[in-house]
């Protein structure tokens, strides 16, 4: 049993860490107030995974949530106090070899005091989604049927983002010079 690789970043509701290991199964993982156990069998071998992480602050269990992808394990650990930065997932300044920082979604929000979203309540509406398609993938049998769902999927993130009064305004499409050849008049017909 070795431990999972695993990247964690920090927000101002939650923690995120991901577990790196593909095809994962038996998929195990335990929020507690101060840690966190995590578990699975997975990557090409086969191989048992185990990670215990005592954790830097405490986290509320009951709104802690995780994923499981093709390619990983994706916890959200829901902190118990908001607001606060964690300088490190861990409440030593052990330097554990199978951790590291996730660069790619670090944030500096201590100083950000307007977020739309709250990277937990993105989390949650991303792990709603992705449960809608791996209930209905199995039943999908028809490409229209995948077409349609995904144009909603589409039109609820747009939805999100701003309705038509967030446009920019198009200056010069009502002026007479850019009528168009189709908005004349018809002759009758005879």
């Amino acid at each position: 049993m070795q431990p999972a690789t695993g990247k964690w970043y920090d927000r101002r509701e939650a923690v995120f860490i991901e577990f790196c290991i593909e095809d994962s199964k038996d998929v195990q993982v335990k929020f507690d107030k101060t840690k966190l156990d995590f578990s699975c069998v997975g990557g090409t071998d086969n191989m048992e995974h185990h990670n215990q992480v005592e954790l830097f602050e405490s986290i509320d269990p009951n709104g802690s949530k995780h994923k499981r992808t093709d390619r990983s394990v994706f916890c959200c650990l829901r902190k118990a106090e908001t607001g606060k930065a964690w300088p490190r997932l861990t409440k030593e300044k052990t330097k554990l070899n199978w951790l590291s920082v996730d660069f790619n979604n670090w944030k500096d929000w201590e100083d950000d005091s307007d977020e739309e979203l709250s990277s937990f309540d993105r989390f949650s509406e991303v792990h709603d989604i992705l449960r809608f398609f791996d209930h209905y993938k199995t039943q999908m049998s028809h490409i229209n049927s995948f077409v349609c769902v995904l144009v909603s999927f589409f039109l609820k993130m747009m939805n999100n983002m701003g309705g038509e009064d967030d446009l920019p305004d198009v200056g010069g499409a009502e002026d007479e010079e850019s009528a168009d050849s189709d908005d004349e008049k018809m002759p009758d017909l005879e």
